[in-house]
């Protein structure tokens, strides 16, 4: 792959804050079923959502978990590759996801919850939805994404919920078998799909040093032995960007593969309706979550600085977003860039259009309710252009953003173990 060198704004935040924000990113990812899967489920029911969810994920996840490991410099075929790939994976956001590893050789560990917040985000649902998330759909996922690290590599379960005792702990745990002497697997259909775009091809972010990172101290890769306990902070602020990116990426993937997933069963149609509603929960919820993370007060500062981290608008190689503050309003342009040269798929930017701005005023009214977002006409070298003002009678929060609230994650607070 081609190198890029890590920008603007990242560039200016220390080691610590780019730590929360990779964590902030980690979560945001896997949240986007909160807000995706309970459209699906108000629309075309149950059956769906699970199948939908399985190609979502079939789709997205053995192209990240590659990516990842060349971006860090852990590539390999071994049970230690795919744990250090699940640490860094917007399915198994840490601490949310509190997964412990054992390694008991090249071909062969075990991992196991010690907590699950998708558990708990399910688990009031009823059984069914519970063995629907940890049986129809962990099955194959587990498998799609322990086969981009070995094609011969099977995930079985030792014991999973619906939890019997109630109150079991932990709340599941898994076997990882490398057998070299099985056939391997194929790449799942829906990945073959999504690893033909722009995303899953676009260069890796090359970690560079920024003026204010004082010498850049910290570790550049994860080539050594697996920790259980990896603490973000670790690392270099020139990786940190980098793995940012990264996990930004990983967002539009799996959005792509979810609506690629819905176009294939129900229609084009349907597939971008769903996926806008998608879009407007997750935009809302992550800028609010982005919103506490790093203080935003309202006003046209904080919304500016809310688009500037937001991870649908990330990284700079794949999405061109402008915001420019003109005293009393901001002007936000979309670029030609490569979201929206995707020439099949669908990630964040390119389910946009002038008429179609719930994620914009999502983003602006989860830092201040008083904002309001109008399309514009695009200034030149623009595709897209909204004008956000503020001022006006504080807005209720939209449906889909309510909708995705459902879950734990919401309000999770990150804590070292």
């Amino acid at each position: 792959m081609t190198d890029v060198v890590a920008d603007s704004p990242l560039a200016r935040l220390d080691r610590r804050t780019l730590a929360t924000l990779v964590r902030e990113y980690l979560l945001a990812g896997h949240l986007i079923d909160r807000s995706g899967m309970p459209q699906i489920i108000g629309d075309l029911g149950a059956d769906a959502m699970r199948d939908v969810a399985i190609d979502e994920w079939m789709g997205a996840s053995p192209i990240y978990t590659r990516r990842m490991q060349q971006l860090l410099g852990y590539v390999g075929d071994t049970v230690e590759t795919m744990f250090k790939g699940i640490q860094f994976d917007i399915g198994s956001p840490p601490q949310f996801m509190d997964f412990r590893f054992q390694v008991d050789g090249r071909n062969r560990g075990e991992f196991w919850l010690d907590s699950c917040g998708a558990l708990l985000d399910a688990e009031p649902l009823g059984d069914e939805f519970v063995l629907a998330m940890c049986h129809d759909i962990e099955d194959p996922t587990f498998d799609a994404t322990a086969a981009a690290v070995n094609p011969r590599a099977r995930v079985r379960p030792i014991h999973r919920p619906p939890r019997q005792p109630a109150e079991r702990h932990p709340h599941c745990h898994w076997t990882v078998t490398i057998d070299p002497t099985i056939d391997p697997v194929s790449e799942p259909e829906p990945a073959v799909r999504i690893g033909e775009s722009r995303a899953a091809h676009l260069p890796l972010t090359v970690p560079r040093v920024a003026a204010g990172d004082a010498a850049d101290e910290g570790r550049r890769d994860y080539a050594g032995t697996l920790e259980a306990d990896l603490h973000l902070e670790e690392f270099s602020a020139a990786t940190l960007r980098a793995v940012a990116d990264e996990v930004c990426l990983q967002g539009h993937l799996l959005t792509m593969s979810f609506v690629a997933a819905l176009e294939s069963r129900f229609g084009s149609d349907t597939a971008l309706a769903i996926g806008r509603k998608q879009f407007t929960g997750i935009a809302g919820l992550t800028a609010d979550r982005l919103r506490r993370a790093f203080d935003l007060a309202p006003g046209l500062d904080g919304i500016a600085a809310a688009f500037a981290l937001h991870p649908a608008f990330r990284p700079h190689s794949y999405v061109d977003l402008v915001v420019a503050n003109e005293g009393d309003r901001l002007i936000v342009a979309l670029r030609p860039c490569e979201a929206l040269a995707e020439p099949r798929e669908y990630p964040w930017p390119r389910l946009l259009d002038r008429d179609f701005h719930a994620p914009i005023d999502a983003i602006a009214q989860a830092v201040d309710p008083r904002a309001r977002c109008t399309p514009i006409d695009p200034p030149e070298g623009a595709r897209l252009a909204w004008r956000i003002e503020g001022g006006g009678e504080p807005a209720p929060e939209a449906p889909e953003v309510q909708l995705a609230r459902f879950s734990t994650g919401a309000d999770f607070v990150f804590e070292d173990r």
